[in-house]
């Protein structure tokens, strides 16, 4: 076989990947990335079907059975008024999985279509975007949250939004600079020539175009949701009783941490795995949605 049929042997297979399937084989090649995106979607199954797979309700106490060790009937104990800590725990994942996705959703309805209009208007529009990003940019985010949790109250619905609030400056900052590069492409000036309007040019060939990078974003911002949300509660800022949260679980278990220790750890591991594995997912699509970026990150190791 000559050197060109061995050539068009060893392209052909990326040819025909596609863009989303040399990602995955970019990010299969990683063992313990994969790991991490099955540790995540396992994390995520049990926190989702939680009503299915806890023994009790997250409100069920039993007095009689109050800060009892670990055993065959209470897998992790039971907590200082009898509640099945396992059950607790799988409710407050989901309370963390629901509050980041809907941070998420709400971040990205504020934060895209203002990063799309700064950066393919330009003028005034990106001007005053601009300035916003960076008083806001300029703000903790966690005390920032925090100030507008003292104000509107606590509750899931307060936290969505004062996390929200801060969540949309990093999907804008990308959008803006997306749109930027774009805009001066051959396929949007040929589009625009033939008579496009602006809207079309946004929809049809801006937006399909972002999708790799915004993907990316949303899932390494999910776990900075959830780490957000379970300070707050940790703080006594977050979600109200009876609905479990992490980081109310960990604040509670302050008190009984020598005796009690599982009280404490199980709700710690459990935001720890979290956040961890869907970081990992995160780098890892970002790196296989950049070929040239994993070549100098593994390079560097």
């Amino acid at each position: 076989m000559s050197l060109e049929g061995v050539a068009s042997v060893r392209v052909m297979p990326e040819v025909r990947r596609g863009l989303w399937g040399a990602a995955w084989h970019g990010y299969a090649r990683n063992p313990v990335r994969v790991v991490a995106a099955a540790a995540a979607l396992l994390i995520v199954a049990a926190s989702a079907f939680a009503p299915l797979l806890a023994p009790t309700r997250y409100d069920f106490a039993t007095i009689e059975e109050s800060l009892q060790q670990p055993s065959s009937r209470h897998w992790l104990g039971t907590d200082a008024i009898g509640r099945d800590v396992l059950s607790r725990l799988l409710y407050g994942g989901r309370t963390s999985l629901e509050v980041a996705l809907a941070v998420v959703a709400l971040a990205m309805l504020a934060g895209v279509p203002l990063g799309i209009a700064a950066g393919f208007a330009g003028g005034w529009i990106d001007y005053l975007v601009v300035r916003l990003i960076e008083v806001s940019t300029a703000l903790p985010a966690l005390l920032l949250a925090m100030l507008l949790i003292s104000i509107l109250g606590s509750g899931v619905g307060n936290v969505i939004l004062a996390l929200a609030v801060v969540a949309w400056i990093e999907p804008c900052r990308l959008m803006r600079a997306q749109a930027l590069a774009l805009r001066n492409r051959d396929f949007v000036e040929a589009a625009w020539a033939l008579g496009a309007s602006a809207g079309h040019l946004v929809w049809r060939h801006i937006l399909p175009n972002t999708l790799g990078p915004l993907i990316v974003v949303i899932t390494l911002t999910i776990p900075r949701m959830i780490f957000a949300e379970a300070s707050l509660s940790f703080l006594g800022l977050g979600i109200n009783d009876p609905l479990p949260s992490l980081g109310k679980m960990v604040s509670e278990s302050v008190s009984y941490m020598q005796v009690y220790p599982v009280l404490g750890i199980a709700p710690t591991l459990m935001i720890a795995l979290m956040v961890l594995t869907l970081t990992l997912v995160g780098d890892g699509l970002r790196d296989a949605m950049d070929p040239a970026r994993g070549q100098r990150v593994g390079g560097l190791r």
